[in-house]
């Protein structure tokens, strides 16, 4: 008896030390345990910021949504639920009475309700019906945009174009609230609302892209790659002076496939031309080609500015020539012929640019190459932008000094090839891209971005010269399918021959067809590209990219109120009425 009343009395101690312990000395530690046990933390989404065009109008939003969630074992009447339900949900009651009836306790309904149809869910009180913020992103405008604006992901965040370069900016700061409920979900009595953490929304972006006339660009380019069965195209059109953006154009084919050429991601979303869509990615800063003859840009304002030629300089120019075993000759077939430097640049010869560029020299042409922001960033800072491929002096060939100055060597993008033409425009003042003026806060102020950073590239005395001999590009030349009535226009063309990707060669009958320029000539306000590529059967820029420029400008130029040029009212129509030149590399 004594041994079991010593158990006793031992087992009564530890107890008593043991409930000493838990109320006493971790009383706090446990009660917090217990605590959290019965806590539930929900993340509140932050409304996304908004991406506007640069008169306000919305290219890209969020929505505010809700998430409806079942907890089935607080259903007791899943058909009659689920009739009810149904219709609120937009959902087929067979298929909302399974789930219903699953016995999970967490069911999602369905994730992107409207908060209207919500507000219905909730005031009829359905058991066992809960819901939790979400955000769905739209764009009210479809397809229109939809390769520079980029797309969001499953979580919400920005996972292409700006919509990624700027989400930092977009994503604004999600909140969250913890509430007191069952590890089910049911609430409990004492519950209700513990801590909350409230959301802060996306700052929105205003870009500098205009609704209108991006609207025009993609319809004129989506036209012409569907007449001509070209594979895809990128058109741009841009403030000379600013370098803003106002339109950016990107599309494929969905039709025409070619198996030697790897054909651009295209997107689902339909844009309103048969067979055409938007490009996955922005093909103007990420796709880089051989531009061909608009890039005779550096050997011309090269060899101006060094005093090697004179826009009246006559050379002697021969049919072809041989460089180191290989042969380059002009687009149609001549004899030995004198040309002024303007006439070289007009009819877009090769022979002729190709003397212009041997009495340069290589290390003239490689600096020009570079002083007009050829292989280099935009300074976009686009997602997978392309800096572009140059020549350099280590591994310079003798038949560079031909097919370089030609634009058969170095790769840019078409973003590059404007910017270069651009500062000629500038009166010889390059200047960075750029797609953002804006950030407009949640309370709608805005702010504009630091101005484009600019630079002197070429001297304003050689720009003149440039722009005069440019404009005898659609006078008398290759680019007579660039007129605008009332107008005269300044540019040049291109058709460049397509690199074999498997072999070091060129593909037969491959060409990329483009043309870029700026309007009004002498006092220009707008510059544009366009670029196609493997146009056919006809393949030249003057024919098939200078028509897509004249559209978009023409509309450009009259949406803006630009006044017509003196002395231009049908000046270049009419000679493009009498001029088909054709040119090729």
């Amino acid at each position: 008896m004594r041994f079991i009343r010593l158990l006793i009395v031992l087992a009564l101690v530890a107890m008593g030390l043991r409930a000493f312990d838990l109320d006493i000395l971790r009383g706090q530690q446990y009660q917090k345990a217990a605590s959290l046990q019965l806590r539930s933390t929900v993340a509140l989404p932050a409304i996304r910021g908004g991406v506007f065009d640069r008169n306000g109008a919305v290219l890209a939003m969020s929505v505010p949504t809700k998430e409806i969630i079942a907890d089935d074992f607080q259903i007791t009447h899943p058909v009659t639920e689920s009739l009810a339900l149904a219709p609120l949900l937009g959902i087929s009651a067979t298929v909302l009475e399974p789930q219903l009836q699953r016995h999970s306790g967490y069911v999602v309904l369905t994730k992107y309700l409207s908060t209207a149809q919500a507000a219905k869910v909730t005031s009829d009180h359905f058991p066992g019906i809960t819901m939790i913020d979400t955000a769905t992103r739209t764009q009210p405008n479809g397809a229109l945009g939809d390769s520079v604006l980029g797309v969001t992901n499953a979580q919400g965040l920005g996972a292409a174009g700006l919509e990624y370069e700027y989400n930092g900016l977009l994503a604004g700061s999600a909140g969250s609230e913890t509430l007191l409920e069952t590890p089910y979900g049911v609430s409990l009595p004492q519950g209700g609302q513990v801590k909350a953490t409230p959301a802060v929304a996306g700052t929105g972006i205003e870009t500098t892209l205009d609704q209108p006339l991006q609207y025009v660009t993609e319809q004129a380019l989506g036209a012409e790659i569907q007449s001509s069965g070209s594979l895809s195209g990128t058109a741009i059109v841009m403030d000379t002076r600013t370098g803003q953006i106002l339109a950016m154009a990107n599309e494929v084919s969905t039709t025409n496939k070619d198996g030697s050429l790897p054909s651009p991601l295209a997107s689902t979303v339909p844009t309103g031309i048969p067979g055409i869509a938007q490009a996955q990615n922005n093909l103007a800063v990420t796709q880089t080609y051989e531009p061909g003859s608009v890039f005779k840009l550096v050997t011309f304002a090269a060899a101006l500015s060094q005093g090697i030629i004179s826009p009246d300089k006559i050379f002697q120019v021969p049919g072809s020539v041989q460089v180191d075993g290989s042969t380059f000759h002009d687009a149609e077939a001549h004899g030995p012929e004198a040309l002024s430097a303007t006439q070289i640049l007009a009819q877009s010869s090769n022979i002729g640019t190709y003397e212009i560029a041997n009495a340069l020299g290589e290390s003239g042409l490689l600096a020009e190459v570079e002083r007009l922001g050829f292989g280099q960033a935009t300074g976009l800072n686009f997602p997978g932008e392309s800096d572009g491929l140059l020549m350099n002096a280590a591994h310079w060939e003798p038949t560079d000094m031909a097919a370089l100055p030609i634009g058969q060597v170095d790769a840019a993008t078409p973003m590059q090839v404007l910017d270069a033409y651009n500062a000629v425009a500038n009166d010889g003042t390059f200047i960075d891209p750029s797609l953002v003026r804006a950030t407009v806060g949640a309370d709608g102020q805005m702010h504009a971005v630091a101005a484009a950073a600019s630079r002197q590239a070429i001297s304003p005395a050689v720009a003149q010269t440039l722009k005069t001999m440019l404009e005898e590009v659609v006078t008398s030349g290759t680019g007579a399918k660039a007129a605008i009535p009332g107008y005269l226009i300044a540019g040049k063309t291109g058709t460049a021959a397509i690199p074999s990707p498997s072999q070091n060669s060129y593909l037969a009958g491959a060409y990329n067809a483009s043309f870029v320029g700026f309007a009004p000539a002498q006092n220009p306000v707008l510059s544009a590209i366009v670029v196609l590529q493997r146009p056919e059967p006809d393949f030249y820029g003057g024919d098939i990219a200078a028509p897509v420029f004249a559209k978009i400008m023409s509309y450009a130029l009259h949406r803006y109120g630009i006044p017509t040029s003196p002395g231009g009212s049908g000046a270049q129509t009419a000679a493009a009425a009498q001029n088909s030149v054709k040119e090729t590399t």
